[in-house]
């Protein structure tokens, strides 16, 4: 195992990469903004370095400065987290020259799975199902052609593309026609690449995902799958394992298909490979070459720190369990906790929080990137934590993600909690049937959002100022 681990990203995963870590006995350095200087994460690592300013693409996103932190922290591994850097094959690359290990898949296998039109073409060859689509298109005409064999609607989807940028439906020739020249631009402008190619759109389906690990001795396993449906423009708000629709026949079938795509391509580490499910069919979507920011309700459910195994694997070691040993046990839920107003279009809300009180009690989990009042930098994605729950069932899971959610309390900036409580006591959330149109089919949840928002404003006020709340209680035992 590694002395000491240096971890490129910051705010929740770098505390939880750091707690993993901790857990084995490896030291751990943290990088960081100089925005970042008081961040929990850099004041529980064990060293930390600043890399730049607060901009990600001054700091966080300068590989030679990332290289340059390991190299004189003596850091013999970089575990990238999720977001950032983290399925970037330079940075991979550039480990490798510099004698750091990179804590995630070879480079080659990150590039298989990086483009989505090769990514088909070998999951196809695999045997591994893929939505009826096509390969790169070229000018309009071949695609309006392609999507008279396809059948619409079809979904335009660019082939570097990622977190639903640059996605258009079209159920018609004319919104085809109308939406290629943007599709095309908006690829270029966000990955550097135009290639686009067209899938067949799926009218409601969930989005079901198989986490795996795959170690350097050739083993491959999966954990089974997390259910990932309720989602905003294509951005997941919740989380749950196991999925309420997927029987054991199904999982045993996902979780094969997941196998076979992460042997394609020599896959090594933690990874996710996404699947579309209707109907009983299921077709790949697409592979994430990393650790998923919803990790912790594969890791409840199935009794194994994920954190840990990337370590071990990237040390060299082998699994530590064999696939027969992987049985789901209870279930869990996540709910991503972000600074943003939900009544004003979920605007973000960047600021200063001035309160902050965390649920407890059984079976609660909180992965947050603040520990106490603190800043949330408009620099950055507006997740401040993710909230998850477990229980024996599912429907004991989301109680207690109920009475979680009731007792989080933050203040000084908007945040999505009261959202959640919506979502998570809406009667077709709550009976398990919902699709990747959930959120769009129940505009309703803003105003049931209010509601709970009123039932958490007692205590809102107590967090808000303790120590008017503190002169209170003296006052009543006085007089008491």
């Amino acid at each position: 195992m590694f002395d000491k681990v240096l971890i490129a990203n910051r705010g929740e995963i770098a505390l939880r990469i750091i707690r993993g870590c901790r857990d084995l006995g490896v030291r751990t350095v943290a990088v960081h903004s100089e925005v970042d200087r008081t961040a929990a994460f850099v004041l529980l690592a064990d060293e930390a370095v600043e890399i730049g300013p607060a901009p990600a693409a001054q700091s966080y996103l300068v590989i030679d400065r990332i290289i340059d932190a390991a190299r004189s922290s003596g850091a013999q591994a970089i575990h990238p987290g999720y977001g950032f850097l983290s399925e970037n094959q330079q940075l991979a690359r550039a480990c490798a020259e510099h004698g750091i290990v990179f804590v995630g898949p070879p480079p080659d296998a990150m590039a298989a799975m990086g483009e989505k039109v090769p990514a088909r073409e070998r999951m196809r060859d695999s045997g591994v199902p893929i939505v009826p689509g096509t390969d790169a298109l070229g000018d309009i005409e071949e695609t309006v052609g392609a999507a008279a064999r396809i059948g619409y609607p079809v979904l335009i989807k660019a082939s570097a593309g990622g977190g639903g940028i640059g996605m258009r439906v079209a159920r018609d020739e004319e919104e085809l026609r109308s939406a290629f020249d943007t599709a095309r631009s908006t690829a270029q402008r966000a990955f550097g690449n135009d290639t686009i190619f067209l899938e067949r759109y799926l009218e409601e389906p969930r989005h079901i995902e198989i986490q795996v690990l795959a170690d350097t001795h050739g083993n491959v396993i999966h954990l089974g799958e997390r259910e990932c449906s309720v989602q905003r423009r294509h951005q997941k708000i919740v989380e749950e394992a196991p999925s309420p629709v997927i029987d054991a026949a199904t999982r045993a079938l996902m979780g094969d298909a997941a196998v076979t795509a992460a042997k394609a391509v020599g896959y090594v580490n933690a990874g996710t490979v996404e699947f579309i499910y209707r109907n009983g069919e299921f077709y790949f979507l697409e592979m994430n070459t990393r650790l998923q920011v919803e990790h912790p309700v594969t890791e409840l459910v199935y009794g194994i720190d994920l954190v840990a195994e990337q370590l071990r694997i990237a040390a060299g070691e082998r699994l530590t369990l064999t696939q027969e040993q992987v049985v789901p046990r209870g279930h869990a839920v996540e709910c991503r906790i972000n600074a943003e107003n939900y009544a004003r279009g979920f605007l973000p809300s960047p600021g200063q929080v001035t309160g902050y009180h965390e649920p407890a009690g059984p079976g609660v989990r909180v992965d947050s990137s603040l520990v106490g009042p603190g800043l949330v930098s408009p620099n950055y994605d507006p997740m401040i934590a993710k909230l998850i729950t477990y229980a024996p069932t599912r429907d004991m899971a989301l109680d207690r993600m109920r009475r979680a959610l009731l007792e989080y309390i933050i203040t000084g900036i908007h945040t999505n909690i009261a959202y959640h409580l919506a979502v998570i006591d809406a009667p077709d959330f709550r009976a398990g049937q919902y699709s990747t149109a959930f959120i769009e089919q129940h505009p309703d949840l803003v105003a049931v959002a209010d509601d709970w928002a009123r039932r958490q404003e007692p205590l809102r006020r107590i967090v808000r100022d303790p120590a008017r709340a503190a002169a209170i209680a003296a006052a009543i035992a006085v007089s008491g």
